[in-house]
């Protein structure tokens, strides 16, 4: 009976921790994600990216710094932009890219993974040994960039049509058109009021959509490390291949929020490539981006694109963190 008062203690102080230091960041991200929806002319995008077509996808890799949104976001946000004419490539490296390579996620890293973010502290433990919180959040910055550029530098030469559900290829370039008729009459008065409303019901239904999910994955995080027995938790520490391949897998059910997800990374027993891979592969693919990235991309795709992405991740985080 006492120990099992006790594993509920932890759990318990465990989940109210975790939730603690993660909702701000979660409330931070879906907050620009709102102003952006509301006051952002997506056609901006395409006029601020270069012509040279490897030059424009390697800038649209950082676009998130500039431009900040999490991935339940980002969707909507892409078939916009993809209907005022900016080009496949960049905008599927955009897409992949922006939940992870922006400041919210820099910082909820940082915050994450040292608790002291302004000493850079090395964490004194085995989970991270040599790698403190500025290694961890560098790598997961520049490893998530090598991919999604490599991401778009293949799609460069790919037709649009081959990619794209029928219905939004046949509405490329349309918003455009549409645009460029509203500026042959004249600017058009700013609704500063409707902008703001619609700004603050997009923060409010992506806040709790992410929570949601995110809470999900905190109740996973502390019943892990409060009941589960030390014979499971050596599954993930038996092999550094089956570790990132199973936190990958766990990335993908959990479905988390990248401004969130690094504070299950690392309150979880396991190898530093394992939650690189958890915090890279995470934010470009999981369940719930599955359906969202069907309602834009043919299935075919999106299920390659999955496959490809899981093989890439595990790889180069295997290969990085020795």
């Amino acid at each position: 009976m006492a120990g099992e008062t006790s594993a509920l203690n932890d759990f318990a102080l465990l989940f109210l921790s975790i939730l603690l230091e993660g909702a701000p960041f979660i409330l931070l991200g879906t907050l620009l994600s709102g102003i952006i929806d509301a006051y952002l002319p997506a056609s901006w995008l395409d006029r601020f990216l270069p012509k040279n077509r490897p030059l424009a996808i390697m800038l649209s890799g950082l676009l998130g710094f500039v431009f900040p949104v999490c991935e339940c976001a980002v969707v909507p946000v892409i078939r916009r932009l993809l209907r005022k004419g900016l080009p496949l490539s960049c905008a599927i490296t955009y897409m992949l890219s922006a939940p992870i390579i922006n400041p919210v996620v820099v910082i909820s890293t940082m915050k994450a993974f040292d608790s002291d973010l302004g000493k850079f502290a090395i964490r004194k433990s085995e989970e991270l040994n040599k790698y403190d919180a500025a290694f961890m959040t560098s790598s997961r910055l520049l490893l998530a960039f090598i991919l999604t550029v490599g991401v778009g530098l293949v799609l460069m030469k790919v037709r649009s049509s081959r990619v794209l559900k029928t219905k939004v290829y046949e509405t490329l370039g349309e918003a455009k058109e549409l645009e460029e008729q509203a500026a042959a009459h004249g600017p058009v008065k700013t609704d500063h009021p409707r902008k703001i409303r619609s700004a603050m019901r997009t923060t409010m239904h992506d806040f709790v959509d992410t929570t949601l999910y995110f809470l999900f994955g905190v109740a996973v995080t502390a019943i892990f490390k409060a009941y589960v027995t030390e014979d499971l938790i050596m599954i993930f520490k038996q092999s550094d291949l089956i570790s990132v391949a199973l936190f990958m897998a766990l990335a993908f059910i959990l479905s988390l929020c990248s401004t969130s997800d690094a504070f299950i990374a690392a309150n979880f027993p396991a190898i530093p490539a394992a939650k690189l891979a958890f915090l890279i592969y995470g934010p470009m693919m999981d369940v719930k981006l599955i359906f969202l990235y069907s309602s834009v991309f043919k299935v075919r795709f999106v299920l390659l694109l999955a496959v490809s992405l899981f093989i890439a991740t595990g790889a180069i985080c295997l290969l990085w963190v020795r």
